[in-house]
């Protein structure tokens, strides 16, 4: 029975342990979502802007440029994969990955061969793993987001895809990350950036979604308005979305490790009261043992 008790004393102190490092976790996310929440919403009037260009750009001219034109054939698009360098964030990096291999899976029954670019060390590990290829990989800045680490993704998407399908390059190019939408909610979502399709940047750009553009003259023209305005664009799409991963990561971070919290506070409830039973058992035992002795020295005389 002694040793019973010692197996739920240990149990108790190990899950307080476990509390105190998912606790102590559970706050430095808080603190970090908020900073990313703020860089968030600090990038939203450049890409509204940009958006903003690129859209009378590409709606008041009839040029034929190569960002913006369909393919006749896709041979092979590219899947950017978004995850994060670090787990203990619930289903965050295994959702993500579930919806690139689901969207390669679509492109492929239409067709297309799927060519994965990978971020963060949970992808590349996952693919590492199962033996799957994949054409680039970036890892070590998903916490906190540098620009430098967009240009870095940008000019290899851009690369391949000025190349073509036909010649080992992309026709296609989709981002597939977790979105933002509350502490509680981190959703996927599959965008197509290339071949161009023209999104709003965020919630304070969507009153001017149907608006009336003004006329425009470009000088010098449009195709080099558009080859000056595009990777801009495309660089700004590929950072929004790793600052969306980042705020989504730290959110599932912080959920996660509050949900550990819990069940270690009720590992501990549970013990606790199974060493009690097991010491009030104990306690009875000797007593009965004590009043058994007594009896029988009682009797023997």
């Amino acid at each position: 029975m002694g040793a019973q008790l010692r197996v739920y004393k240990q149990k108790i102190a190990s899950a307080q342990t476990t509390k105190k490092i998912t606790k102590a976790m559970e706050l430095i996310a808080a603190s970090r979502i908020q900073k990313a929440m703020t860089r968030v919403r600090a990038a939203g009037p450049f890409a509204g802007a940009v958006t903003r260009a690129v859209s009378a750009v590409a709606t008041y001219s009839d040029v034929d440029h190569p960002l913006t034109r369909e393919p006749e054939t896709i041979r092979r698009s590219a899947v950017v994969i978004f995850s994060s360098d670090r787990g203990l964030a619930g289903a965050f990096n295994s959702q993500v990955i579930r919806a690139g291999l689901e969207q390669g899976e679509l492109l492929r029954s239409r067709g297309s061969e799927p060519v994965y670019y990978l971020i963060g060390r949970k992808a590349v590990g996952y693919f590492q793993f199962r033996k799957l290829a994949s054409a680039a990989e970036w890892t070590g800045d998903t916490d906190t987001p540098h620009f430098s680490t967009a240009e870095q993704i940008s000019d290899a998407l851009l690369e391949a895809f000025h190349l073509g399908g036909e010649l080992g390059g992309v026709d296609e190019i989709h981002l597939v990350y977790n979105r933002f939408v509350s502490m509680m909610t981190q959703t996927p979502e599959t965008v197509r950036l290339l071949p161009l399709e023209v999104v709003e940047a965020g919630e304070e750009e969507s009153a001017s979604a149907s608006a009336v553009y003004p006329l425009y003259e470009f000088e010098p023209d449009a195709e080099v308005v558009l080859d000056a305005l595009l990777p801009v664009y495309i660089q700004s799409r590929v950072f929004n979305a790793l600052l969306q991963s980042s705020a989504a990561k730290h959110a599932a971070t912080q959920k996660a490790m509050k949900s550990a919290s819990d069940n270690a506070d009720k590992l501990i409830t549970d013990y606790t009261r199974l060493r009690n039973n097991a010491r009030q058992a104990e306690i009875t035992q000797q007593i009965a043992e004590i009043v058994g002795g007594a009896d029988a020295l009682a009797s023997g005389k």
